[in-house]
């Protein structure tokens, strides 16, 4: 069905998307897609801004889709922000959106579950299948070790198979991921230059909240006192960034230190906190080239992570 002027197209069925792709891209369109999982900010829409300020005719595509592969069972699938309504309206807002793809699955579901081997990495998807169920999974197997790698370590094999299965559906010309998720963007940089994907990505850069705290899914789930602590990640980055551009070859281990005090006095628990080559994601020793400063750190039960580039003068 045709959707009303104004508003996107809302796809569920995964050959209904391929299809219409494909019909934009002989209509001479340059196809985009804005991969996320819905309850849609300001962030998200700031991709979409960066997908519709791309140069020729282009067809815009948001995928809403909540995926099961890339949380623990301990993790908070279960309870992840949605309203798909409101993303609509969101959307539709902008002008810019021409399809919503919003799949009720992406994965074939087994007849049985089975248990995962000792010492294997479960994911909520491992736990409900088994049998003839989904079992192919995509690994970038440096890229996705460390930072929340170390932490989740079914996370990036999710991401990384879940995305490459958007790209296989959409079939996009070039696809928009935020660099919040410092991590996450240079892994599906690296799977698509290893897999030979015909696909530009992306990486637009962080949106914050007035205050300075980077627009999450997961701050609703803040208390009011927790997100007043939470400032103090934005804080301890700024000022490292600061204490990096102001003495060459600073050293990293010193501005670390710095940035757990800081969180840890604010009531945090920090998860990591690390300084690395932008694209190899390899932890440096001093500030010496460009780098990424990496920080993780739970404020009540809610893990938020944030990140700041730093270009020391040459």
């Amino acid at each position: 069905m045709a959707a009303a002027a104004g508003e996107p197209e809302v796809i569920r069925d995964k050959a209904a998307m391929r299809a219409w792709s494909r019909r934009r891209r002989a209509e001479g369109r340059t196809v985009v897609l804005v991969p996320t999982m819905g309850f849609l900010h300001e962030g998200h829409l700031s991709l979409v801004s960066e997908a519709a300020a791309i140069a020729g005719p282009i067809a815009v595509v948001v995928s809403i889709y909540v995926n099961p592969s890339q949380f623990a069972p301990t993790e908070d699938l279960a309870t992840y922000p949605s309203d798909l309504a409101g993303d609509l309206r969101k959307l539709a807002s902008t002008g810019a959106v021409h399809a919503v793809f919003n799949p009720p699955d992406l994965y074939v579901r087994g007849g049985t579950a089975v248990g995962a081997s000792a010492g294997a990495a479960v994911s909520c998807l491992d736990a409900a299948v088994g049998g003839d169920g989904h079992e192919t999974w995509i690994r970038v197997e440096r890229l996705e070790k460390g930072l929340c790698g170390s932490s989740r370590p079914v996370f990036f094999r999710g991401v990384a198979t879940v995305v490459a299965k958007l790209f296989n559906i959409v079939e996009p010309d070039v696809a928009v991921f935020g660099k919040k998720d410092y991590q996450q963007w240079r892994l599906i940089c690296r799977m698509v230059r290893d897999l030979d994907f015909a696909i530009e990505i992306i990486g637009s850069e962080i949106v914050r909240e007035a205050d300075g705290l980077a627009m999450s899914s997961r701050n609703v789930h803040l208390s009011r006192e927790e997100r007043d602590k939470a400032l103090s990640i934005n804080r301890s980055l700024v000022n490292a960034r600061t204490a990096a551009l102001n003495h060459s070859n600073s050293a990293s281990e010193h501005i670390k230190k710095q940035i757990v005090q800081t969180l840890t006095e604010a009531g945090g628990q920090v998860d990591y906190v690390e300084i690395v080559e932008q694209e190899s994601l390899v932890p440096v020793e001093t500030i010496d080239r460009p780098v990424t400063i990496c920080v993780a750190a739970f404020f009540g039960k809610v893990r938020l992570i944030d990140n700041i580039e730093i270009h020391p003068r040459s």
